[in-house]
């Protein structure tokens, strides 16, 4: 029985990816070896990494200068992973503070030199995005999270800044076209539009390699990964394929600018429904609605279990809020087509009509 996910992540993959990673796993290629029992070595995986790569760079068109790692431990490791490499002792980042991994990133960047939050939404509990803030023209560099996945709020724009910038794009990358020249670093965890989890994306400025100056572990230096093309340690092969499996079809649908194209249409369709609707209303600031994860709240606290009980018969799975913000979150990543959308807002109308008799 179909299933309509709007989970945050692990999320959907298009199907064909379901499909092709598992034949994978039982004979990959017709080599008569399951794709996870071959040498990150092998010519095989190499193929597979380095289309990997290529498309990255050819879909987000990324300039020249410019190297793309595959790097384990999850997007919470780079808020790590990211002043150790960048940060020296002596020196600030600053932080725009718009949800709480955000504010994650910024606690660990303490560790390893000073930081600075230039502003902040967590007066409002996150429901839109700071505008107009002041950069401290000295900070090493300036730290923003494009897309919040628990608040659903986000930048919508790459503009330029005084300083070189970092951005968390783990829930919203190849959802539209991104101007990779205007940021020094962008990460992404993959369990989102990019792949299933285990694997993180860093696009990052060679000129930032050997940043600080302190001794670093090898494991958790950029530029042994950047040496080795991301093969200094065995990689999780079987993420990397579902990568390249999501790029392929990413780029047969048309690439970015499709899905920037697709992911407005769902967002309209949903938050069209929210507005409309008595019962709900949005979590976010309408100017700073995320087209990713779409955040509304039950006008009657008594109608929030009763509605995520009624979607089951609908086949709606994993809509529950963050419990920093309660109600509901459908997230509408590239794969989740347009269609469970539309059963989604057939719920609401339907609940609407249930609970007005």
């Amino acid at each position: 029985m179909k299933k309509y996910n709007f989970g945050a992540g692990p999320s959907i993959l298009p199907q064909e990816v379901f499909e092709q990673s598992a034949q994978a796993c039982l004979d990959y290629n017709g080599i008569g070896l399951s794709l996870l029992e071959i040498s990150h070595r092998s010519k095989e995986f190499e193929a597979i990494l380095e289309e990997t790569i290529t498309l990255t760079k050819a879909l987000l068109n990324i300039p020249t200068g410019y190297q793309v790692l595959f790097l384990q431990g999850g997007a919470n490791m780079q808020f790590a992973m990211i002043p150790y490499n960048i940060l020296n002792e002596e020196e600030t980042a600053n932080f725009v503070e718009t949800d709480l991994w955000s504010t994650r990133a910024e606690e660990e960047a303490r560790l390893y030199g000073k930081t600075k939050i230039i502003a902040s939404s967590k007066d409002a509990n996150f429901n839109y995005v700071p505008k107009d803030f002041i950069i401290d023209s000295d900070a090493a560099y300036l730290h923003l999270t494009s897309n919040n996945t628990i608040y659903g709020t986000a930048f919508f724009e790459d503009q330029s800044y005084p300083i070189p910038v970092v951005c968390d794009m783990s829930s919203d990358i190849f959802s539209r076209p991104v101007d990779v020249s205007k940021y020094h670093l962008i990460y992404a965890g993959a369990q989102k539009n990019l792949g299933c989890a285990g694997i993180t994306m860093v696009i990052l400025k060679k000129e930032w390699l050997g940043r600080s100056k302190r001794p670093k572990s090898k494991m958790w230096d950029y530029s042994i990964y950047a040496k080795n093309n991301s093969l200094y340690n065995t990689p999780p092969v079987f993420t990397i394929y579902t990568c390249l499996l999501t790029l392929r079809w990413l780029k047969k649908l048309g690439g970015v600018e499709e899905m920037k194209k697709r992911n407005k249409a769902k967002a309209a369709l949903l938050y069209q429904e929210i507005d409309r609707n008595p019962l709900f209303r949005g979590h976010a600031a309408v100017e700073d609605r995320s087209r990713m994860n779409i955040n509304f709240i039950a006008n009657d606290p008594e109608h929030e279990a009763a509605f995520l009980e009624f979607v089951n018969s609908y086949n709606i799975h994993g809509l529950k809020g963050y419990r920093t913000v309660g109600g509901f979150r459908a997230s509408c990543y590239n794969a989740l087509p347009i269609e469970s959308v539309e059963v989604l807002v057939k719920a609401m109308q339907d609940f609407e009509n249930k609970s007005s008799k």
